[in-house]
């Protein structure tokens, strides 16, 4: 298959599989999802992935219909029915089907849902413009919830502006991007927003943090300012789907460039782990 989708049991293309009616996603975006790199076939961190996935489920009080190793096998063989060798393997669990109502059972069983299809990885040497927005969201995005409008308006600006991701800030202190952890080097040092209710534990940034701890580099996550963005050394911005970029331009303003050679360091670490987890050769593929 080029594309997969899979709704509860069944397996189709995005473009023939039905979802019910009924699905509480459909009244209030009631679920949880997550998603990863799969490469050569395997799914990139694929037990980090997992536990968070678990963890959302858990603080939302859904069901998941099966248990964690079952599910991680089961994507590792729908994985393994789509064709080519890099992916963007996304899954999600809502909390089931029945008539419109606030209240949940609570015994309801949640449906699973997985989308895999050809993915394309971001160059880490090209670097990237960011723009800047308030961060409007609820106090819970530590949970992976599909509840996205604010996520999905700051994308949207972030397009229209010739930019590549909204660099989030609730009053001075900067948060994280609409779909992507944001640090900063500065002084030799990496810094980072702490695990906390104002970010969603990012799995990539969780690794490149340890990258930096085997390369040597101080780790400080502590919240730091809009001020301290602008004035860092290096802007790098992380995801499931790209690892480690950099920042060239924010809101029309240069940043970065100051400390190339640590840059570097950490996304030859980073990409290097990803390489030795899927025995890839490199990050890109040929043409797709």
């Amino acid at each position: 298959m080029k594309e997969l989708a899979y709704y509860d049991g069944t397996i189709a293309s995005p473009e023939e599989l039905m979802v019910p009616f009924n699905d509480r996603v459909h009244f209030f975006g009631d679920g949880v999802y997550d998603a990863a790199v799969g490469g050569n076939h395997r799914i990139y961190l694929l037990e980090d992935h997992l536990d968070r996935f678990y963890s959302s489920a858990n603080a939302l009080d859904i069901r998941i219909p099966m248990e964690k190793k079952a599910l991680g096998e089961l994507l590792t063989d729908l994985l393994k029915k789509v064709e080519g060798e890099t992916h963007f393997v996304y899954w999600q669990v809502t909390r089931g089907a029945a008539p419109r109502n606030h209240v949940y059972d609570s015994e309801m069983t949640g449906k699973l849902w997985v989308m895999i299809r050809p993915n394309r990885l971001r160059d880490p040497e090209v670097p990237i413009n960011l723009i800047t927005a308030e961060d409007t969201r609820f106090l819970h995005c530590n949970i992976k919830t599909l509840n996205l409008l604010p996520s999905v308006m700051a994308s949207q600006k972030a397009d229209k502006l010739g930019a590549q991701e909204t660099v989030l800030h609730r009053g001075e202190i900067v948060t994280e991007c609409a779909h992507s952890n944001v640090s900063i080097l500065k002084d030799g040092t990496f810094l980072s927003h702490p695990n906390d209710q104002y970010i969603l534990r990012g799995i990539s940034k969780t690794h490149m943090i340890e990258a930096c701890y085997r390369l040597g580099i101080q780790v400080l996550e502590r919240p730091f300012t809009l001020t301290e963005l602008m004035d860092a050394d290096e802007v790098l911005v992380t995801s499931s789907s790209n690892f480690c970029l950099h920042a060239k331009e924010i809101d029309g303003i240069a940043v970065g460039g100051k400390d190339p050679l640590r840059l570097k360091q950490i996304q030859n670490e980073v990409i290097g782990e990803y390489l030795t987890y899927t025995g890839k050769m490199s990050l890109f593929d040929g043409d797709m």
